[in-house]
């Protein structure tokens, strides 16, 4: 009897130890759920006051209640998703690229996904990356393909894109064009310089001989001059009366004209003649004799 109660003692006192371990267990879990409910209700509070905080205009407080919301509860999309459209309300491209990305990767639900992908849609339009906002438009039709305004907005940014690429296509022709151009003008350059070089050096030969043969004649005639002063001066010192006669050579008028020599012979011979004349005049008076005047006019 005594060896029954003892194993009944035992059977009842594990029993009362899993019974009091199932509810420590339950209450940690009944505690654990409460958490997130908790924190996701708090988080939600501040989410309201940020919305509060738009309707006010007041960029500043909303952006600090999103962020304090977003840090209470990582796992909340819609904390998320508000920050991100208010910055692309605000023209804030990559900050609201950046939280839209984030709302995305925890999103759940497809309506949840379709809207965080057509504004991150939207915000790469916004900073005109073409490609990107096909691929958001693409990823929320495919969430939700009866979006009439994603469809368009689809549309829209394959456009752009073929527009761009046509562009930078249109860039790289043109570049390739000129840098052609350039290297044809710098060969052009080059060769036009090739050929005044050789030019060049044809021209300095040719002159070359005649510029020496020029210098040697000048140097050559220079010489004779030199030498033929020098015996002109050595046979006037030994026939002084042969360089009076060269003298007088040298002087010898042209044809028609009169040499200074003949000139002053001629005044010698009239000043003979008049000194005559005068002396007649002279020996006529001391005679007495009346002499014939001048005719009065």
């Amino acid at each position: 009897m005594n060896a029954r109660r003892k194993e009944m003692e035992m059977l009842n006192f594990r029993t009362y130890i899993v019974g009091l371990m199932l509810v420590l267990f339950g209450f940690n879990g009944l505690l654990a759920q409460e958490k997130p409910k908790k924190l996701a209700r708090e988080s939600n509070k501040l989410i309201a006051e940020a919305q509060e905080a738009l309707s006010e205009n007041d960029f500043a407080s909303a952006e600090a209640s999103y962020r304090k919301a977003i840090a209470k509860d990582p796992s909340n999309t819609t904390a998320k998703y508000n920050m991100g459209n208010l910055y692309y309300n605000k023209e804030k491209s990559l900050n609201a690229e950046e939280r839209l990305k984030q709302a995305a990767e925890i999103a759940e639900t497809k309506s949840d996904k379709h809207r965080i992908f057509h504004n991150l849609g939207n915000s790469y339009m916004q900073q005109k990356q073409y490609q990107e906002a096909v691929n958001a438009f693409k990823n929320a039709l495919r969430n939700d393909p009866t979006d009439e305004e994603t469809r368009y907005n689809l549309a829209l940014a394959k456009k752009m894109l073929e527009k761009e690429q046509q562009n930078q296509q249109g860039n790289q022709d043109q570049n390739k064009q000129d840098q052609n151009n350039k290297d044809q003008s710098q060969d052009q350059q080059n060769k036009d310089q090739k050929q005044d070089g050789e030019g060049g050096e044809d021209e300095k030969e040719d002159q070359k001989p005649q510029d020496e043969g020029e210098n040697e004649k000048d140097k050559k005639e220079g010489d004779q001059n030199e030498d033929k002063q020098k015996d002109q001066g050595e046979e006037q010192k030994k026939d002084p009366k042969q360089g009076d006669k060269e003298k007088q050579q040298q002087q010898r008028p042209t044809q028609g004209q009169l040499s200074p020599q003949q000139i002053q012979n001629l005044l010698e011979a009239m000043n003979n003649e008049e000194k005559k004349v005068q002396d007649k005049i002279n020996a006529e008076k001391a005679k007495g004799v009346k002499v014939k005047s001048d005719k009065d006019w």
